[in-house]
């Protein structure tokens, strides 16, 4: 729910601010006052992409802000900032902390809906039509759909396994010499993994081992031999112990150099287990010699890294034993195929079935409101059909449309090609009105969902908004007064300024609405019109009290 909104310098608007009831609220204004400008802000908020062409002539960049409160999430709201400079770069913080748009968008654009042209335009693509269906069957339609794209994730890879071991028994014939003569040549070495490395760090020891056995002979001599540096430093050691009795100083240096001869003994231990370890064998530096040539060899021919050699050897092999199982490993293939299938169609009848099932509930439920909206005895079907196997997609194995009857006795075709804009309007309102306890969005903003609507329809749309309004936080942009009565907040967009225009939002209460609801039904503030205003909102209000 959207507690607070700061719009800086956006389109005409220089600063304003906007504080949503968490029921309904209305914006109204003359035409080109800047309500547009709003809801591109709010836009920008969702996540939108940011255009640099939005900035308030004159500006450096827009800045929109907004406080919010997610179900689930801070009780304490959280903060969001957009920013978009002139040069195009922009910034998004939530709660203080950079984030990407892409956060932004899944985050608190999840929460929130503009129902506009472009939801009317949505509502016309029929592939969106499977999602208002699963929207209302609810867990058991989302259930079904995961099992089902599971087993069609496992049919295509069955199939894509069935392909390639069909392709590899085609090519076997021309290449089932040559991938033998491979394998041969890689399995009379025999090489095993780690084995090229282990051999690199060894080999070089085994080469050497004359010169590393007598440069730790020299070291260990000249360390522990006569005249070496172990009684060397031993005779320094006594001379400044005998010093020490007559300035203690050199008792400490003493001390250092006796620390320094523990760790040369040291050194003297690791020497001599050094040249235990090292094992100079003629006959065995040979051997490694001889197999670090064999492993080259492959390298040369399969390499260039050991890897390479051994999935090398891999592919050959299961190309010789494809030559050599003849058409069983297809058989196999084709039956794992034949058994995925078989769970795929099981599943696609359960996605069917409980598709089919909510089907009735959901078509009754948005025709009950499309009365409510004053639309007659049209009704709202939606159809199905079972593709065919090829066309089957992750939606589903069935094609799912919302057709539309315009009055009893006629009959119902697509959606998409009979209803007017009005009425689409008006589906779309009562599918939000249905299914607005389906989804996790919780604010619905609505745009020109009045176009061409008056007289009992007005009053009609009035009331389905309000009652929309009892579950969701509502933002309609409006021409309605009949739609602007009920609102639990009214904002009044004006632009004012001739040279430098710029928009302004204001809330109003009192005779400050009375004149605007006044100037929505006459466009002047006649007594007449004064007096009408006062009734419509006085009858709005009581209304509101008998349903609390």
């Amino acid at each position: 729910m959207i507690d607070e909104l700061r719009v800086r310098n956006v389109a005409l608007i220089e600063d304003a601010t906007i504080r949503p009831a968490a029921g309904l609220t209305v914006l109204t204004g003359e035409t080109g006052t800047g309500k547009s400008a709003l809801l591109s802000s709010l836009k920008l908020l969702m996540g939108e992409r940011a255009d640099a062409g939005a900035i308030r002539e004159g500006s450096d960049g827009l800045e929109v802000d907004g406080r919010l409160f997610v179900c689930g999430g801070d009780p304490d709201g959280t903060v969001v900032r957009r920013r978009v400079e002139s040069t195009g770069r922009g910034r998004v913080e939530v709660d203080g902390r950079m984030a990407s748009v892409r956060e932004l968008a899944n985050g608190v654009g999840a929460t929130i809906d503009i129902c506009g042209q472009h939801e009317h335009q949505r509502l016309l693509q029929v592939a969106t039509h499977v999602d208002l269906l699963d929207a209302w069957a609810g867990e058991a339609a989302a259930d079904a759909l995961a099992r089902y794209q599971q087993a069609l994730h496992a049919a295509r890879d069955a199939a894509d396994e069935l392909e390639r071991v069909r392709e590899m028994s085609r090519a076997a014939d021309g290449r089932v010499e040559e991938a033998d003569f491979v394998l041969r040549k890689i399995d009379e070495v025999a090489p095993k993994a780690g084995e090229y490395e282990e051999l690199e760090e060894t080999l070089p020891k085994a080469e050497h081992a004359e010169a590393l056995l007598r440069a730790a002979a020299e070291a260990r001599e000249g360390i522990v031999g006569d005249g070496g540096v172990e009684d060397a430093l031993s005779g320094i050691v006594g001379t400044l112990r005998d010093a020490a009795r007559f300035d203690p100083a050199l008792g400490r240096f003493a001390d250092t150099l006796e620390s320094s001869l523990i760790d040369i003994e040291d050194v003297t231990a690791g020497l001599r287990e050094y040249q235990d370890g090292v094992d100079f064998d003629p006959e065995a530096l040979d051997r490694l010699q001889a197999r670090m040539a064999q492993l080259q060899g492959l390298l040369r021919s399969y390499g260039p890294r050991m890897e390479d050699v051994l999935e090398r050897r891999d592919k050959a092999a299961e190309l010789v034993e494809a030559a050599r199982d003849g058409g069983e490993r297809i058989a196999r293939a084709q039956e794992a195929l034949d058994a995925a299938e078989k769970d795929l169609a099981a599943a696609a009848d359960a996605l069917d079935g409980v598709r089919a099932k909510a089907a009735p509930g959901l078509a009754a439920a948005v025709t009950e409101q499309m009365a409510f909206l004053e639309m007659g005895t049209a009704e709202l079907e939606v159809a199905s059909e079972r593709l065919p196997r090829a066309q089957w997609t992750s939606q589903g194995p069935s094609k799912v449309e919302l057709m539309y009857r315009p009055a009893a006795g006629l009959t119902a075709r697509p959606l998409r090609k009979i209803a007017s804009g009005g009425e689409i309007s008006r589906v779309m309102l009562a599918c939000k009105v249905v299914l607005g306890n389906a989804d996790s969005t919780e604010t619905l903003v609505f745009d020109e969902v009045d176009a061409g609507v008056g007289g009992a329809t007005a009053v009609a749309l009035a009331q389905v908004l309000a009652r929309l309004a009892r579950t969701h936080q509502v933002i309609v942009v409006t021409h309605l007064a009949q739609v602007a009565v009920m609102a639990d907040a009214h904002y009044v967009v004006t632009k004012v300024g001739s040279d430098v225009p710029r928009t302004m939002l204001s809330q109003v209460e009192g005779q400050d609405r009375v004149r605007e609801v006044a100037r929505m039904l006459s466009g002047d503030q006649s007594e007449a019109s004064l007096d009408h205003a006062r009734q419509m909102l006085a009858e709005a209000e009581e209304a509101r009290s008998q349903e609390a």
